[in-house]
């Protein structure tokens, strides 16, 4: 039986973002945004006590990188973010050596015959915006329309793939309403109140990328996108009806919202309403509709890590008073990655592409992250040094198989981005799990080192087969 392959205009390629990367925080006019400045507060939080300021030195390794993505790894695309705290200063204007550094990056990468995708916020709100009230603050989206305006002018004729987000369900879950990131706040009304300016935000910034579409200012094959963590949503079987409530309001507040928003131009009527009667009202405000409306993308990333299994709620508010619309549904056949305390599910991917073919028939999309993270990988070295990831093959091999069949059963689904093909900090866990198929190892300068998958991934990436 021949190996599944991919069509031959299928990309592959590889996704990072600035915060994670970069380092040198503090050069060149940076501000302080949100992870420099827990870094400064707290280092403790920190795995190992690595805080924000390194990133993967990439600012430093950055042609390297790009020779490696491209000739050890065979990719063709890469996606990455601008820094609003490096683009910008505190009065919403270029700095220009910030400016400077992305032209730079922008020019390498073509010289590298690699294409840069290119995200505007990941996670990392300036500082100085954040203590004026951050995404609950309506002049805060408003100051983030100042960025993507200014991001879209002055790099427009050099990139042709923007996002406007990535993971927009995440910093309000994270930051807002569980309460694991600085400042640790734990209120689901203030986590919709973010999830909702962020999508007004996000549709403030299309506007202003098609305005700049018609002001000649991009280059003609230009697009925009939006991306999010899509958990396709389960519950066990034979469910009964409050569980099936509960997995439509999950899948209403972290999936339908998005795709309502970038196909629609609207949000899901029945999650808005349902939210409501539970005392979590939305701060609309007159108008809003119509920004709303702007919010249609040209395609859509998707990350997909693991599903959403649920069930119904044993309560329903929890000990802040906040609203419960789901508890956790443990399947029994679940494979767990240990390290990340997340299921391994590569079928998950072909679902969600069945239904959005299904329910989102015109929407193009390319799954924009995807990858495994394994804590204590240095233990895995042969005697030669080489880290021997074979889990990290099967992983990335299944789910490519399961992408090939979703587009042979209709999915229009066009890419494929792994999430940190480089290893690089993640966060709070900073170096605690790795991800790439390029080691970093921090004991020798941040020493870029190939993994035993690299040369798997240069086959698949070149040759479209899934060996």
């Amino acid at each position: 039986m021949s190996n599944p392959t991919l069509p031959q205009d299928f990309f592959l390629g590889a996704a990072f973002s600035g915060p994670q990367t970069e380092g040198r925080w503090a050069e060149d006019g940076k501000l302080e945004n949100l992870w420099d400045t827990w870094s400064i507060e707290n280092i403790d939080d920190f795995y190992n006590k690595v805080g924000s300021y390194v990133g993967n030195d990439f600012m430093t390794m950055y042609e390297g990188d790009l020779k490696l993505y491209k000739e050890t790894l065979g990719l063709d695309s890469v996606r990455t973010s601008i820094q609003w705290s490096r683009f910008l200063d505190e009065n919403g204007e270029i700095n220009p050596a910030g400016a400077e550094w992305y032209h730079r990056l922008f020019a390498a990468a073509k010289a590298a015959g690699i294409e840069m995708f290119v995200n505007l916020y990941h996670f990392d709100m300036p500082t100085y915006l954040f203590r004026r009230g951050g995404w609950e603050n309506r002049e805060v989206v408003d100051a983030y329309e100042n960025y993507a305006r200014k991001a879209f002018a002055e790099f427009g004729q050099e990139v042709r793939c923007w996002f406007t987000f990535n993971e927009p369900t995440v910093e309000p879950e994270q930051r807002y309403q569980e309460g694991n990131w600085w400042p640790f706040i734990k209120n689901f009304n203030r986590a919709r109140t973010v999830q909702y300016n962020i999508s007004i935000a996000h549709a403030k910034g299309v506007q202003v990328f098609r305005e700049a579409q018609s002001a000649g200012l991009m280059l003609p094959d230009a697009r925009i996108g939006l991306i999010n963590a899509f958990m396709p949503p389960y519950t066990k079987e034979n469910p009964s009806e409050a569980d099936l409530e509960a997995v439509r309001m999950i899948d209403g507040i972290n999936n339908r919202w998005w795709l309502d928003l970038v196909t629609k131009g609207q949000l899901p009527q029945d999650v808005v309403e349902t939210l409501a009667e539970r005392g979590c009202v939305l701060p609309i405000r007159p108008g809003d509709d119509e920004i709303l409306a702007r919010g249609t993308v040209d395609w859509l990333g998707c990350n997909y890590y693991q599903p959403t299994r649920v069930q119904a709620p044993s309560r329903d508010v929890d000990e802040a008073g906040c609203p419960v619309f789901a508890d956790k549904y443990v399947w029994p056949d679940a494979v767990m990655n240990e390290s990340r305390g997340w299921e391994v599910y590569p079928k998950g991917i072909y679902d969600f592409g069945m239904t959005a073919a299904r329910d989102y028939p015109d929407l193009e999309w390319f799954v924009s992250e995807n990858g495994m993270g394994i804590e204590g990988e240095y233990k895995n070295r042969d005697e030669a040094g080489q880290i021997q990831d074979d889990y990290r093959i099967d992983f990335v091999r299944q789910h490519l198989t399961w992408i090939a069949k979703a587009i042979e059963d209709g999915a229009h689904c066009v890419g494929y981005h792994y999430w940190g093909a480089i290893d690089n900090w993640s966060w709070n866990n900073a170096f605690k799990n790795r991800y790439g198929f390029i080691e970093v190892d921090l004991m020798e300068g941040y020493q870029r080192v190939p993994k035993k998958s690299a040369a798997w991934l240069h086959e698949v990436a070149t040759t479209h087969v899934i060996s």
